[in-house]
């Protein structure tokens, strides 16, 4: 396995300051964040370290040298829209961007992108299935003529009130990724697996590792904090954020040795990077920094 670290936790940085970065820092690969330039639409959201609209030969080229140069690897293109927004317009443009983000994957022979798979959040996921097939199937067989493998990622995007009831992605537990599996049976599409999503949602973070073992494409290492004084006051029908707390590995509910034991049990040998969604890092550039180091050299104790 590779650990490397999500790049959308530094935004003040350029790509080669990215890749000097994870260098310095002796991490084996990078997820760059393919956000179409412009305003971010959310925290975490809006980070450009690769402009895919604008990727030519004279591009790829000086991405991969900077990779070589600094033996960083691009562990895979992330972009992570909704794609079933109710505004149908809206939709269509975070479709076609994915399009663009896994063409830039098979230019750069990286052929794994990372994305959400959407959600009108106001609709059950059956009200929501009809849609979800009619964009996915297509995105999905672009996917396979350019050789590149999407890992969907399972965070609910369900925090805060503009999210609620739903959620603002369909991919959130085993039994839909079964009836997502079910419906696009391809072998290019898959996981990008965060296991702190499953704890929040008081679900078993290790057993879907073991059942979705061929569907892993990529792996996100970030950890929560499960605030039970405040779920035994506000209950599981609370708005997420008021009852759990994104955290750096190790500084939540999570066994990372058991996690990665799991994980190698399975055959993995892919990717797992960092992603860095904890307030407490994030007032400076330098607390950021902070955050990713001390999140290498805890997690290079279970690799």
């Amino acid at each position: 396995m590779q650990l490397g670290f999500v790049s959308a936790i530094l935004p003040d940085l350029s790509l080669e300051e990215v890749f000097r970065f994870g260098a310095s820092e002796k991490f084996d690969c990078v997820e760059l964040m393919c956000w179409p330039k412009g305003k971010a639409e959310r925290r975490y959201a809006g980070v450009t370290h690769v402009d895919v609209t604008e990727l030519n030969a004279g591009g790829v080229k000086r991405i991969l040298d900077l990779s070589a140069e600094t033996g960083v690897a691009i562990s895979g293109l992330g972009y992570y829209p909704n794609p079933l927004a109710p505004d149908l317009a809206e939709a269509r443009v975070y479709a076609a961007h994915i399009r663009k983000v896994i063409r830039a994957a098979r230019l750069l022979g990286v052929n794994r992108m990372n994305t959400f798979i959407g959600r009108d959040w106001t609709k059950s996921v059956d009200a929501n299935w009809k849609r979800f097939e009619t964009t996915w199937k297509p995105i999905i067989a672009y996917a396979e003529d350019q050789g590149v493998r999407v890992g969907i990622e399972n965070c609910p995007m369900l925090f805060t009130a503009d999210e609620w009831p739903g959620g603002k992605n369909l991919a959130t537990t085993p039994a839909i990724w079964r009836r997502m599996f079910d419906a696009i049976p391809s072998r290019n599409f898959g996981l990008n697996y965060d296991p702190s999503h499953m704890v929040w949602q008081q679900m078993d973070y290790l057993q879907p590792m073991r059942d979705f073992a061929g569907k892993l494409f990529h792996v996100h290492a970030k950890d929560v904090r499960l605030d039970r004084h405040r779920l035994n006051q506000v209950g599981i029908l609370a708005h997420p954020l008021e009852f759990h707390t994104p955290k750096l590995p190790g500084l939540g509910e999570i066994d990372w040795g058991r996690f990665c034991s799991v994980l190698m049990d399975t055959g993995y040998d892919g990717p797992v990077c960092i992603e860095v969604e904890d307030r407490s890092y994030e007032k400076t550039l330098e607390l950021r920094k902070k955050s990713l180091r001390q999140s290498g050299s805890y997690l290079r104790n279970f690799f």
